[in-house]
């Protein structure tokens, strides 16, 4: 009774709230996805709503599990689990059959499981676990190069498994290490890298050879008198210069061709304004964000109403109660339901990074800015790509979008940060 009561009294029950809006929030609007017009109510565990609605109970009965447990198991796992899910997702990668594109299910007793949507809460873990150890000094090189390692060597599998947008969502991760310590350049680098692999998508290859050959000669010619004092600085720009060059001839096309698959190259392509020379693939590639657009544009500003939307009822936007379940809310609740949805969901994060720096424990900090940087890159991604200004990669809305694997890997992560908030004290030796 004394633990209970302990709990109960240290948990934020703020934060406990908003979950339970946005899950709820996610069991009515799977719902309307799945209505037909004159249908009338009957519960069914065979509807997606009524398998979500299981799905929340288990999750629910899990994060109970987690509030009971003493924080110490939570902290001495992680090794472990990274170990173990490493395995997993590496068997998926050969044996699980393909999905839609991906082979990221392992069917097990009559359930398809998606083993990355746990991965993602267990590499949060042992990335705190790793960085809250006494020897980690993170202005040191080998100690950063590690904690990185720990989260792309999971992002890597996944790829494996064709499942990219899983695994772009890792990189979010690489922003807690900026907290930590990390040096800003280390982004600057990164953002140039992404924005060199837009370019290079939009712009012939011989003008930016060109913009960078004229950069180089320009920085020779402004430096012509002072080379012998500034053979460093030249270093580096050379070094760029041809590190660019290549990503531009080889990592543009590896990326596109063998990164992404068929389907999301397309998408791409097409989000970007390269058109496929064949209309009817451009078409077809692009169909699922043009009738999303169409289903949030005629919500309007209040929306048609509950179980009133024509694009939802007749079943326009494929994957509507899972990648795209956002289009169902903006047509149905409009542009100001939209904007409370996006309320919740700020309101949760900023809640999140309170928590964060609360923590007296460098393991609870590192690991609640984990659940900020994963649910943010959940949340931008897949409204992102809802609206058409992100490439269709196919990765759910936290605790809205139908899923087992989503909901209680997400659900595991909001529950394991309330539990090591409770006992704010808790040290990694």
């Amino acid at each position: 009774m004394t633990q209970e009561k302990t709990i109960q009294e240290k948990l934020d029950w703020n934060t406990l709230y908003l979950y339970l809006g946005l899950v709820l929030i996610g069991i009515i609007t799977i719902y309307a996805s799945e209505y037909q017009e004159g249908q009338s109510f009957a519960f069914s565990f065979s509807k997606n709503y009524g398998k979500q609605t299981l799905w929340v109970g288990v999750s629910l009965l899990m994060g109970l599990g987690i509030l009971l447990v003493d924080s110490k198991l939570i902290t001495s796992l992680p090794l472990v689990l990274y170990i173990s899910i490493l395995f997993v997702l590496a068997l998926v990668a050969i044996v699980a059959r393909n999905v839609n594109g991906a082979n990221a299910w392992l069917d097990i007793g009559g359930f398809k499981l998606q083993p990355s949507e746990f991965s993602k809460c267990i590499t949060a873990l042992f990335l705190a676990k790793y960085m809250a150890r006494s020897e980690v000094n993170f202005k040191l090189f080998n100690y950063r190069i590690r904690a990185i390692a720990i989260i792309l060597l999971p992002a890597l599998l996944i790829i494996l498994e064709k499942d990219t947008g899983s695994a772009l969502v890792y990189c979010g991760l690489i922003l807690v290490l900026y907290r930590e310590g990390l040096p800003g350049y280390i982004l600057v680098i990164g953002t140039s890298l992404i924005l060199l692999l837009i370019a290079s998508l939009l712009i012939p290859k011989f003008i930016l050879f060109g913009i960078f050959t004229s950069v180089v000669l320009y920085l020779f010619y402004s430096w012509y008198k002072k080379l012998r004092k500034m053979r460093n600085q030249i270093s580096v720009v050379l070094l760029i210069y041809v590190f660019c060059s290549l990503f531009v001839l080889v990592g543009k096309d590896f990326v596109i061709e063998k990164v992404l698959q068929p389907h999301q190259r397309e998408r791409v392509l097409i989000t970007f304004g390269i058109k496929s020379k064949d209309k009817s693939i451009a078409k077809k590639a692009g169909y699922n964000v043009i009738q999303s657009k169409i289903a949030i544009g005629s919500g309007g500003f209040l929306g048609k109403g509950y179980l009133q939307g024509t694009q939802t009822k007749f079943n326009f936007v494929p994957e509507q109660s899972t990648d795209f379940i956002f289009c169902t809310i903006g047509e149905e609740w409009g542009f100001l339901g939209s904007l409370v949805l996006l309320g919740m969901y700020l309101a949760l994060l900023l809640r999140i990074i309170t928590i964060a720096e609360r923590q007296r424990s460098k393991f609870s900090r590192v690991y609640a800015y984990c659940v900020a940087c994963i649910l943010f890159m959940h949340i931008m991604i897949n409204i992102g790509m809802t609206i058409g200004i992100l490439p269709v990669i196919g990765i759910p809305l936290p605790y809205v979008s139908y899923g087992g694997s989503s909901m209680i890997g997400f659900t595991l992560l909001v529950f394991i940060l309330l539990k090591l908030d409770t006992d704010k004290m808790s040290v990694i030796r």
